[in-house]
């Protein structure tokens, strides 16, 4: 049987704060959806609503963040599964890097697929779940750029995703065992309709904030005046979730034993 995970908000949000912060997430997120698709940048799959939607320009949006030292310089590159960061895990493996993907939605303790240095596959998530090599989050090699799907990006680097939650709860994972740390860039590409520059959107605890954003026309970097989660945050995930990452109590459980093995 897994490990239960504590429930209950943490000491510093109220209940009717954050349903409110989540209200206001989802009506930026709707707005953005909307626009991709009335504008007709909007790219396969269709509809991009309830998705990290493509966009035309995703190529050139990734072209324009691996000309960063950011991306140059890294060795391994955390990245999500979705259409519109492709190019992106393309240009990663083209160039030598360590490529580390996600399983969709967390299903499996082995929840990363790593394509190692050299690869020449197409990094998409088929080839991932049938050429990428299994690993747990203690097995994944330490992380230097963190790729994140984006809907919503805000002036300060607040990041909106889909509404699922597990693109920030793989940071959380990834940080209880160090594989991620404050030296780690997260950086996102997004068409500039995504783009709320000009608004201080909702931030909630578990979210991740970004370094730096690229679009098809413009390279954004954030000051580092966010806060930075540090583990997995119980008390943030719905229901859906713990539903889903079953295997998650029994993960955290081994982690606490390992700390107090670990404590003089």
């Amino acid at each position: 049987m897994s490990s239960p995970l504590p429930r209950g908000p943490p000491p510093s949000l109220g209940e009717a704060d954050r349903r409110r912060l989540e209200g206001e997430k989802s009506r930026l997120r709707r707005e953005v959806w909307d626009a991709l698709k009335d504008r007709g940048v909007a790219r396969f799959p269709f509809p991009p609503h309830d998705r990290i939607a493509n966009f035309e320009g995703a190529l050139e949006a990734a072209q324009r963040l691996a000309a960063t030292q950011e991306f140059q310089s890294a060795k391994v590159v955390k990245a999500n599964p979705d259409a519109p960061q492709l190019p992106l895990r393309t240009l990663a493996l083209r160039k030598g890097k360590v490529l580390v993907m996600s399983v969709p939605r967390l299903r499996d303790p082995s929840c990363f697929r790593l394509f190692p240095e050299g690869s020449h596959a197409t990094p998409t998530i088929e080839a991932a779940m049938s050429q990428g090599q299994p690993l747990r989050p203690q097995d994944v090699p330490h992380i230097d750029l963190v790729v994140a799907g984006s809907v919503v990006v805000g002036e300060r680097g607040e990041r909106i995703g889909k509404g699922g939650g597990f693109s920030d709860l793989e940071w959380g994972l990834l940080s209880e065992v160090d594989k991620v740390d404050r030296g780690t860039r997260v950086v996102s590409t997004v068409h500039d309709l995504q783009l709320r520059t000009s608004s201080i959107l909702p931030v909630l605890p578990h979210d991740v904030p970004l370094d730096l954003v690229a679009t098809p026309t413009q390279l954004l970097r954030f000051p580092q005046t966010l806060p930075r989660p540090r583990g997995v945050m119980p008390w943030e995930l719905t229901d859906a979730t713990r539903s889903e990452v079953s295997w998650l109590g029994k993960f955290m459980a081994e982690q606490e034993r390992e700390r107090r093995l670990r404590k003089p």
